[in-house]
This record gives structure tokens, sequence and C-alpha cells, in this order.
């Protein structure tokens, strides 16, 4: 999320609140509860710690206020009740995010610690090229990214054009990468790599590959 380093934190509040708004939770967990409507048998409410931004009156008005007569519901976690509301919808977006200040040379230097040392945050200036390379390198962990290079047979890996994808993707995503009709041409695939116990290793469609993978791809 790119934000004004010079404008009050009000302008971060206003988007964070538009985003919880269409369901999206930023930096958050899905909430440990369990969930269950059933046919009968009423509201059977568990709770595995003591509680104390929830209670089981509060379970079930919530449950009932939803129409929900019959569910099993266990608490693995301290939870509160816009959480579990959260839940029993079911179709909140839970990501993470990355809150980057701009224009930081337009503010004082006690101004820019104070952002740089708020979580998920990075201070930066595009116009003045400030802290852009810890900025990569944090927005590529963040995203959780990596680097997966190719290889035709019989040439040397393409170290210049990088495949980049997804942590914990596999063979499949990378075919999917290199060009949709792939998969179903998918033979078996050769790995050099962290990935492999050996290297090449002939690999499955479904083999997950790591950052810095070598992948060959032979087809049908």
């Amino acid at each position: 999320m790119m934000l004004d380093a010079t404008k009050k934190e009000i302008q971060k509040e206003l988007l964070e609140t538009e985003l919880e708004a269409v369901g999206i939770r930023l930096n958050k967990q899905r909430p440990n509860i369990y969930f269950k409507q059933k046919k009968a048998g009423g509201i059977k409410f568990t709770a595995t710690l003591n509680l104390t931004k929830c209670d089981e009156k509060m379970v079930q008005n919530i449950l009932h206020d939803f129409k929900i007569f019959n569910a099993d519901v266990i608490f693995r976690e301290d939870c509160t009740c816009d959480e579990f509301i959260d839940v029993i919808i079911g179709n909140r977006v839970y990501m993470s995010c990355l809150y980057v200040y701009n224009k930081i040379d337009q503010i004082s230097m006690e101004e820019v610690d104070k952002l740089a040392r708020r979580p998920h945050s990075i201070v930066i200036s595009c116009n003045m090229k400030l802290n852009m390379d810890y900025f990569v390198e944090e927005l590529w962990e963040h995203l959780g990214l990596m680097r997966v290079y190719t290889k035709r047979q019989g040439k040397k890996p393409d170290f210049e054009d990088p495949l980049i994808l997804r942590g914990g993707c596999t063979i499949e995503h990378v075919c999917h990468a290199i060009h949709r009709t792939i998969v179903a041409q998918f033979r078996y695939a050769l790995v050099w790599g962290r990935s492999c116990k050996f290297s090449p290793q002939r690999v499955g469609i479904s083999h997950t590959v790591c950052n810095d993978d070598v992948v060959q791809i032979v087809k049908k």
C-alpha cells in the first residue's frame, strides 16, 4: 500500500476501512474457530481456552441473528465477536500488506524514523531514489516470490529471464508460466537445485520447486 509520508495517518485508516468493508483483512490470520452447520441437534459450543472477548451467549445470539439454530462451534483461540462473524460469512480474504511511505525527503528525520519503526512499514523516496534497494528486497520477501530458471534440451540455462513465481509452487505452475498448453504435453521434468536430492532429478508435475531451481520440461 503506497502512502504519502507528508499526509496524516487518516489516509491509511480510510484505505484500511474501505478494504475491511469488502472483506479484506490486512496482516491478520484466519481465526482458529471451527464452525459447521447441522440439520438438527441445536448449538454445541466448546472453547479450548478461557475467552475474554466473546462468550457462549454472544455466540448463540450471533448465530440466531444469522438464522442458524443448529451448529457446532469450537473456539481454539481468544477471538472477538467480529472475527466469529467473519468465520460464519466465510468469504473473507486474509493477506499480508506492506505499507510504503513515499516522499520521505520532504519530512524531518524524526518523522522518518517514527514511520520506519511501524509494523510492516518501509520508508522511501521515489524522487531521490532513497531506500529503493531495501524496498525491493522487502517486497520480494513479503510477497513470498522466487525465481525459477528454464533450460532447453542440449542448451545452457536461461539465467537472464527467470520465471517469477509464488513460494510453494509446483512443476505444473512452471508449465503454466511458460505456456498454458505445456501441461497437456507434459511427460516429465529435469530439475537442478535445492528441491532435489541430486541434480538433475527426474520429477513429476506435482514436484515442488525452490528458489533458483533450474527446470527442463520434457514433452510427450
